[in-house]
């Protein structure tokens, strides 16, 4: 009865001990684990000039923005290195309107531009540069050429019908006149880049990126 008592109470002991001792996996420190995950973090650096072709969540015009007026967009296509994807498309991009002007009444063209300066992969924030995406209003010099001679043909005829060729004369003047009139006190074309817009932009720096 002994001899059984002793034989158990060993079995106990040996079995505990057993639990006791940790496995090989669980016998890594902290240290070494933390090298196995710095191990499978790769960097990856996409060159300058890479392009990004880009989907505008905000709307940009010459008529209402403001330079430094906020601009979000996301990815269209992803951008791919020793074919693996870096950015993949959907990720988000943010930068800012960099220009914006509005048409003048004499001379001048409409313009807005935007870069953009951040970028989020994988819920990670980086640091990016771009080059301007430009837009410019198109030239309204034929259509102010237009409105003068309309405002002096019809000029003439009034003249003419009032007084001959001497009024024709007179009134192609005054005609012409009111049609610079409408020209001076016209604004032209104004431009935009509306929302949903899809646009074309470069990095003009390198781009590190963490990959796991």
């Amino acid at each position: 009865m002994r001899n059984l008592r002793n034989a158990m109470l060993v079995a106990v002991v040996a079995s505990l001990a057993f639990a006791a001792t940790p496995s090989a996996s669980s016998s890594l420190t902290a240290s070494e684990r933390g090298v196995d995950d710095a191990a499978a973090i790769r960097t990856v650096t996409i060159p300058a000039g890479t392009r990004l072709t880009l989907r505008l969540g905000s709307g940009v015009s010459s008529r209402s923005s403001r330079v430094e007026d906020a601009v979000q967009a996301t990815i269209v296509r992803p951008v791919i290195v020793d074919g693996m994807t870096v950015i993949p498309a959907g990720s988000a991009v943010s930068g800012y309107v960099s220009q914006a002007e509005r048409s003048g009444r004499v001379k001048g063209r409409a313009r807005v531009g935007v870069r953009f300066t951040a970028l989020r992969v994988d819920g990670t924030r980086y640091g990016v540069r771009t080059a301007s995406i430009t837009r410019v209003a198109p030239g309204t010099k034929r259509e102010d050429a237009a409105k003068i001679g309309i405002g002096a043909g019809a000029g003439a005829i009034v003249g003419a019908i009032a007084g001959g060729k001497k009024g024709a004369a007179i009134g192609s003047a005054v005609g012409g006149g009111g049609g610079t009139g409408v020209v001076l006190a016209t604004r032209g074309r104004e431009v935009s880049l509306p929302r949903g817009t899809t646009v074309t932009t470069r990095l003009t720096e390198p781009l590190t990126v963490r990959l796991r």
